[in-house]
């Protein structure tokens, strides 16, 4: 149609005509093409630091405040975030440190947003060295999310996920290490902040302003909570004499592993370890105790056989905390051990994932710690470490 208007068109304006011509030609799919090439892996943009303006999409690892420092926890400014192409990276040599201006701070900004690391953030900046190292300035935009990786799946049963990537096709040790590299990586809490926590990822999905008590079953209001009879309090699935950890920041304060329980029921409960049989516990109906050990109620035995695995994979005696370990022992004493493992793996499968489990993962990976509970998104590396 453009020939045939060219050909009717005078001399002088059969030039203007081609030109205009050649420009509307062009396809959209190349621009688009162009636009979605524009998005880089972190390691990608560090590689480029030449001046361009980019798009990178990473995990966000932390808060750089030297060249080789990037901070995890104790944020002191909402001025840059670390990201990387893997959410558990340690590696400062495999971060790039993201300027973050004042239009951003109030998002995207550790002080003011701490469980924001280990979430997907997508920058569009200027590649240059920020701190003498590998960065991104002068952000146009920032969203939650990107194109470079995919988002973490929460179920994770078809796919490891790019949170999962560093564990991809492995077993045994090599799987257990992995796994805890990445989940170490975390936010800690104050055993203060463990009562506004868990009134938010146990919160009772018929009634929320309720949460659900994990032995008892019970929906109970999220401000009767305290040491009153009939209280709600913060029971440690791993008994925090089991290590003799306590309740300072660290195991003690570990969302994962915490959740509410009427004071009663988790002073029955104690420090004993998990194993059948025993008599019947008052106001927990389905749970039973003897000298030595604690069987929950059947809704909640694969909860509690999630909790301990997590547990044994975070704490591995690395960071200053003990080396906790699953046995088959329900003797353990104040030893970093808690039984009976082979219970725990049959309650496990007999017990899996629920939605309500699910969403606490969620929950806590996006709103407290950042991290997740692997054996919640993936049943089968239960198995695969312990056999």
């Amino acid at each position: 149609m453009n020939i045939r208007s060219i050909t009717r068109s005078r001399p002088g304006r059969l030039i203007a005509a081609v030109v205009l011509t050649v420009t509307v030609a062009t396809p959209p799919a190349v621009t688009n093409a162009a636009s979605a090439a524009a998005t880089l892996t972190v390691s990608q943009a560090l590689a480029a630091q030449d001046g361009r303006t980019a798009t990178v999409s990473g995990w966000v690892v932390g808060q750089p405040t030297a060249t080789n420092t990037v901070i995890t926890s104790g944020y002191t400014a909402d001025t840059a975030i670390a990201i990387a192409d893997q959410a558990g990276e340690t590696s400062t040599g495999r971060m790039l440190y993201v300027q973050v201006t004042a239009a951003w701070r109030s998002t995207f900004g550790l002080l003011t947003n701490p469980s924001l690391r280990g979430r997907q953030v997508t920058a569009t900046g200027t590649l240059t060295a920020y701190f003498s190292h590998g960065g991104l300035k002068n952000p146009s935009a920032m969203s939650l999310g990107g194109g470079a990786t995919p988002s973490p799946t929460p179920t994770g049963t078809a796919s490891p996920g790019a949170y999962y990537a560093a564990a991809a096709g492995k077993t045994g040790p090599a799987l257990r290490t992995a796994l805890h590299t990445i989940i170490k990586v975390q936010t800690t809490l104050t055993y203060d902040q463990v009562w506004e926590a868990l009134k938010d990822t146990d919160q009772d999905p018929a009634n929320p302003v309720n949460v659900i008590l994990l032995y008892s079953g019970r929906s109970q209001h999220k401000t009767a909570n305290g040491g009153g009879a009939d209280d709600w309090n913060r029971e440690h699935v791993w008994a925090k004499s089991h290590g003799d950890f306590g309740t300072a920041t660290g195991p003690g304060t570990d969302v994962h592993h915490l959740r509410p329980e009427d004071v009663s029921v988790n002073s029955a409960r104690g420090n004993k370890d998990f194993d059948t049989g025993g008599s019947a516990v008052a106001q927990a109906p389905g749970c039973y105790t003897d000298a030595d050990s604690f069987e929950p109620r059947d809704a909640v035995k694969g909860d509690v056989a999630r909790m301990i695995l997590y547990m044994a994979i975070r704490y591995e005696g690395d960071d200053g905390w003990p080396d906790l370990e699953p046995n088959d022992s329900v003797a353990n004493g104040g030893a970093p051990r808690l039984g009976r493992l082979t219970k725990l793996l049959a309650w496990h499968e007999q017990d899996p994932p629920d939605a309500f489990e699910q969403r606490r993962n969620q929950r806590i990976y996006e709103r407290w710690q950042g991290n997740r509970n692997p054996f919640v998104d993936h049943p089968e590396w239960a198995r695969a470490i312990w056999g």
